[in-house]
């Protein structure tokens, strides 16, 4: 019991998660749920579907977008990757220098500490991504 406090307090951890640590819940969003931010230079709406919890270091999001301007984002925090999947439609994704055509059921990842877009080239497209902080 004396390790298992000890190690907690080294690693700056409660000796209850070392002992009883948190289960996890079920959480469900329907469809048009969460909290949506709109892109001020795209259609473009980003809708948080699981920010990052304590200790873990990713957050994801449902994308909805329709053709016209480019989604272009500015460098994330030095190390982050986004992992991109199209679930309908089709969008060009990716570092802003050699983005890719992706269609349904395409996954991309890249670095998300460079420049980057997403542009959609369907109406209606639907994405998902994780952005992975590491």
């Amino acid at each position: 019991m004396e390790t298992l406090w000890a190690l907690g307090v080294a690693l700056n951890v409660p000796f209850s998660r070392l002992v009883d640590p948190p289960r996890p819940t079920v959480k469900v969003l329907r469809a048009g749920e969460g909290p949506v931010t709109h892109s001020e230079q795209a259609n473009y709406a980003a809708t948080v579907l699981s920010s990052c919890p304590p200790n873990a270091r990713r957050d994801i999001y449902r994308i909805e977008a329709q053709p016209g301007e480019t989604r272009a984002s500015d460098p994330h925090v030095s190390g982050t990757v986004e992992h991109v999947m199209i679930g309908s439609g089709r969008a060009l994704v990716g570092p802003t220098e050699a983005p890719v055509e992706l269609g349904p059921g395409d996954y991309i990842s890249y670095p998300g500490d460079a420049p980057h877009l997403f542009r959609a080239l369907a109406p209606d497209t639907l994405a998902v991504i994780v952005m992975e902080h590491i």
